[in-house]
């Protein structure tokens, strides 16, 4: 592909994105890069290496009651993946992500090491699903305008656990009472339950990427397979939206993507 049609699908990339709250980027790393990338997690995941965040911490629907519990050290999360291996620090500050994130924000982009950051694992047994939620629930910057960039690093389907998202959901401007107490979307309100039905989940195969709005309502299901599942997950802003002084947001140096 040409550097002239190359971005002109970047363009049109980044336009879904505003429009629907997510857009997928079909084998955007490559088999190779995402094949090594997939290893490391696996052997990370063996070992559990530390930090690691375990189902049993989260208590979401159908994670283990207690790390005492059968099931109770399967591990969620890869914590700070940037740090844990060079292939996922290359990755997440590589042009072909900084390009990306150029074109979005229009300015310099930044990588926050406090959100996301990390590999994702879904078990089959123990793999508790997400509920529906919006990921700047917990997130404090200047402006609610940031992206996710989430590698499937193995392929992710319906029957897997695979994401899904409310098209256009970032665009709408809720109410605090569309969300419980821990800030999920509450499914059984009537206007709720009308969005979630129009939910999308897209098919990944490894090496895609979906990159989606911190707006953009979203979920995952439970792991119905015998493999585990693997995703890489990163968050980023422009330079001009930084993080409010004192908040969890603000907790760790960021990295620019020079």
């Amino acid at each position: 592909m040409s550097d002239q049609s190359s971005l002109k699908s970047k363009k049109e990339q980044v336009h879904a994105l505003r429009e629907t709250g997510y857009v997928v980027v079909q084998g955007l790393v490559p088999p190779e890069r995402c094949e090594a990338m997939r290893a490391v997690a696996r052997r990370q995941l063996l070992e559990a290496a530390a930090p690691v965040e375990f189902e049993a911490d989260l208590k979401y629907p159908g994670a283990p009651d207690s790390k005492d519990a059968p099931g109770g050290h399967t591990v969620r999360r890869l914590l700070d993946a940037y740090a844990r291996d060079p292939l996922f620090s290359e990755w997440a500050t590589s042009p072909e992500v900084r390009g990306w994130m150029e074109l979005y924000f229009g300015e310099a982009p930044y990588l926050s090491r406090a959100h996301h950051n990390c590999v994702m694992t879904k078990h089959p047994a123990y793999g508790s699903l997400t509920g529906w939620h919006r990921d700047v629930r917990y997130w404090a910057f200047e402006r609610d305008d940031l992206v996710s960039a989430w590698v499937a690093l193995g392929s992710e389907t319906v029957e897997n656990g695979g994401l899904w998202f409310v098209p256009m959901s970032h665009k709408l401007p809720f109410t605090s009472e569309r969300f419980d107490d821990a800030k999920f979307f509450r499914s059984d309100l009537p206007e709720n339950a009308a969005l979630i039905r129009t939910a999308v989940s897209p098919e990944l195969k490894a090496g895609d990427v979906v990159f989606f709005h911190c707006n953009t309502v979203h979920s995952a299901g439970k792991n119905l397979t015998d493999q585990v599942k693997f995703s890489l997950v990163y968050t980023y802003r422009g330079a001009s939206n930084a993080a409010l002084p004192g908040t969890r947001s603000a907790s760790k140096a960021e990295v620019a993507l020079v």
